[in-house]
């Protein structure tokens, strides 16, 4: 009997260790894992790794823990990853997301680009129009829903029985590219956008909002959060960091808070699976 007693004593304790190892073990996984940053797909796939990858490098070299960019075919894909709320721990991404990653997935914000980002709707040289009523029935085109852009242009249009048909297209160049070949007659493009092309004509520009945030999942570890919010709110003043931001072609990072985006996600009502 005491024995057996103590084998069963000795059994817990073993069982107890195996327990604590497998527990740090997968610490030590988790910690190992790259950081997986989602970036709103404005552009290609190739693209959006080339145009942020010396932004996962910067962010990467702050924390000790290597970032690596996720990217998404279209803005339904980003929408589905988004919503299961543990595909990114990372997301970069226009107002009415940040917004919802903060309600409804426990996101915070580490910093945003400053200023504020407005779209506004086109058609080509040769096509005159005054009013988006005028474009009912008519081709637009844009990046795919929940693009801010489409969402812009679903306010444009509330009535359901007098839409314009959307060209869906891979980014903005694309977008102007339909306009210009007739694929479209007109197109809902970022605004600086415009004044590359100056055989547009505008139609009309939506209300600015601020400009993209990078969030941190509620998974990211406090001690890094940190590191990474430091890293980029000072980013003008250091070397690797002004590199860094004339790669992205950003002028920097400002403070952002959940309060800067309050309320935007109203502008995915109507969305599927919002």
């Amino acid at each position: 009997m005491h024995n057996m007693h103590g084998i069963m004593k000795l059994a817990g304790h073993c069982t107890f260790v195996l327990l604590v190892l497998l527990f740090l073990g997968s610490a030590d996984a988790q910690e190992a894992r790259p950081l997986r940053l989602g970036i709103q797909p404005v552009l290609p796939p190739q693209q959006t790794v080339r145009a942020w990858q010396p932004l996962a490098d910067y962010l990467g070299k702050a924390t000790g823990q290597s970032v690596q960019i996720v990217p998404s075919r279209n803005f339904f894909t980003f929408w589905e990853r988004l919503k299961k709320g543990d595909q990114f721990d990372l997301v970069l991404t226009g107002a009415h997301l940040t917004d919802f990653l903060v309600q409804r997935m426990d996101y915070r914000p580490l910093a945003r680009i400053p200023g504020q980002v407005s779209y506004t709707l086109v058609t080509g040289q040769d096509t005159l129009i005054f009013d988006p009523n005028e474009l009912v029935g008519k081709r637009i085109a844009s990046l795919g829903s929940p693009s801010l852009g489409a969402l812009r242009v679903a306010e444009l249009f509330p009535n359901p029985m007098r839409q314009p048909t959307i060209v869906e297209v891979p980014d903005s160049e694309s977008a102007v590219k339909a306009v210009q070949e007739g694929r479209a007659v007109a197109a809902i493009i970022p605004t600086p956008l415009v004044q590359q092309y100056p055989d547009l004509n505008t139609v009309t520009t939506t209300t600015p909002v601020p400009h993209i945030a990078l969030s941190a999942s509620p998974e990211v570890p406090e001690a890094q959060f940190e590191k990474m919010r430091q890293a980029l709110l000072q980013a003008s003043a250091t070397e690797p960091g002004r590199q860094m931001l004339e790669r992205i072609n950003m002028p920097g990072f400002v403070p952002a808070g959940a309060e800067t985006y309050e309320g935007y996600s109203r502008l995915l009502q109507g969305v599927w699976g919002y």
